[in-house]
C-alpha cells in the first residue's frame, strides 16, 4: 500500500506516534521535536548534503547532525574520474539538541559549526541554499586544504520526496525524511592552490533532512542521483531497510521539477565487493539500472555498543525509467550513489 498525505497536519499525536504515515511531495507533516516521546539521547536530526559536477565527476558531501549524544560534523571530498575520496570529521558532545538544526526544511535559518580544523556554515535564504566550507589541514595528494562556497538553487514548487515511517515493534519510533533533489549547483571547489568552479548546467545537489527517534540496531540502503536527462532535470531516490514500510516506499523518479512515484526497489550487489556493478529495479518494472561503482567511500566505527558500518559507492547509472505516464527516460552515465549502511547506537 502507498498512502500519500496531501494535507498539513500535526507528524505526532499526543503517544508520541506519528498521526499518519505514509509519503507526499511536499511537507505536510509538522516536525515539533518537544512533542517526541523519548529521552534526548535517543533523538536524531541531521541535514546532509551532496553535490556532484556531473561534467568533472568531482563533488563533496557535508554532513551537520545532532543525534544526541554526539555532534558529527563531516566534510568529504570525491573524484570519481580518479576514483579517490578523502573525508574529515569533527565531533561535538553532548549537543542534546542545541545544534541550531531547524523542525522545516525549508525556513530561514544559519547553521554553523567551527571546531579545531573543520568550518562550515549552512544558509537557507529565499530560493537559495548557501554553504560554506574550510579545513586547512585537508590533505589531498600533493595538495593541501580544501574550501568551498557553493549556491544551490530549490524553486518553491519543486516536489520532493517525503516519508514519515515507524518501526512496526515500537511505534514510538519514528523516521521523518524529506529528500530534495535536483537542485542546480553553482560555485566553486578549492583544493589547495587550485580553483575548480562547478560547471554551470551540470552540477547538482541533494539535500537528506531527516529527523527521528530511531531503533537500536538498523540496516538501511539508499541510492540517489540527479542531473540533466533529456536536457531537463533528472534525479531519483531510492531506498529501503529502514522502518517499516508497509505503508508507503520512500522511491520516487524526478523529472522538471516533478516527482513520479514507484513502488517497491530491490539493489542487487556483492558484499563481499562493492565495486563490483551493482543492479538497481523497481518491483512495478518501471525502473531498471545498472550502477557502476568508482569509489567506496566507507568507514567502520566500532566501540562495542555503538557500531557503524557504511559504503556509500560514488559511480555512474545507466539503464531507463518510466514516468507516470509511461513516457520512457534512457539514462547513461547519471552520476550519482548508492549505500549499504549498519548502525547500531
Amino acid at each position: 500500500m502507498q498512502r500519500r498525505i496531501e494535507e498539513e497536519r500535526e507528524l505526532l499525536n499526543k503517544r508520541g506516534e506519528i498521526s499518519a504515515e505514509g509519503y507526499a511531495v511536499h511537507p505536510f507533516w509538522r516536525y515539533r521535536r518537544r512533542r517526541i516521546r523519548a529521552p534526548w539521547y535517543r533523538i536524531k536530526e541531521w541535514d546532509y548534503y551532496a553535490v556532484i559536477d556531473q561534467e568533472t565527476g568531482l563533488g563533496c558531501t557535508l554532513t551537520y547532525s545532532d543525534l544526541g549524544y554526539i555532534g558529527l560534523y563531516a566534510l568529504c571530498l570525491v573524484d570519481l574520474k580518479h576514483s579517490r575520496w578523502h573525508q574529515v570529521d569533527s565531533l561535538r558532545l553532548f549537543p542534546a539538541g542545541r545544534s541550531g538544526l531547524a523542525e522545516t526544511a525549508d525556513e530561514e535559518h544559519t547553521l554553523s559549526y567551527s571546531g579545531s580544523t573543520l568550518h562550515m556554515t549552512i544558509d537557507r535564504r529565499d530560493d537559495a541554499r548557501l554553504i560554506a566550507f574550510d579545513c586547512d589541514d585537508f590533505p589531498w595528494g600533493d595538495e593541501r586544504g580544501l574550501s568551498g562556497e557553493i549556491v544551490l538553487i530549490q524553486p518553491a514548487d519543486q516536489e520532493r520526496m517525503v516519508i514519515a515511517t515507524s518501526w512496526e515493534e515500537k511505534r514510538s519510533a519514528f523516521y521523518y525524511n524529506q529528500k530534495i533533489n535536483c537542485m542546480p549547483a553553482s560555485g566553486f571547489i578549492s583544493i589547495g592552490s587550485k580553483d575548480h568552479t562547478l560547471t554551470d548546467g551540470a552540477s547538482f545537489g541533494v539535500l537528506d533532512w531527516g529527523r527521528g527517534r530511531w531503533t537500536y540496531e538498523n540496516r538501511w540502503y539508499w541510492a540517489s542521483a540527479s542531473g540533466l536527462v533529456e536536457e531537463r532535470p533528472f534525479g531519483f531516490n531510492l531506498g529501503y531497510g529502514f522502518s517499516d514500510r508497509s505503508s508507503a516506499s520512500e522511491n520516487m523518479l524526478f523529472f522538471d521539477g516533478r516527482a513520479h512515484k514507484l513502488d517497491q526497489a530491490e539493489f542487487i550487489f556483492d558484499p563481499a565487493d562493492y565495486l563490483k556493478p551493482w543492479r538497481i529495479r523497481s518491483n512495478d518494472q518501471r525502473l531498471e539500472l545498472e550502477f557502476i561503482p568508482d569509489l567506496d567511500r566507507n568507514g567502520n566505527t566500532n566501540f562495542g555498543l555503538i557500531r557503524s558500518l557504511q559504503h556509500q559507492l560514488f559511480g555512474r547509472y545507466r539503464g531507463f525509467a518510466l514516468l507516470d505516464d509511461g513516457r520512457r527516460l534512457e539514462i547513461d552515465g547519471l552520476a550519482g550513489f548508492a549505500e549499504d549502511v549498519y548502525n547500531r547506537w
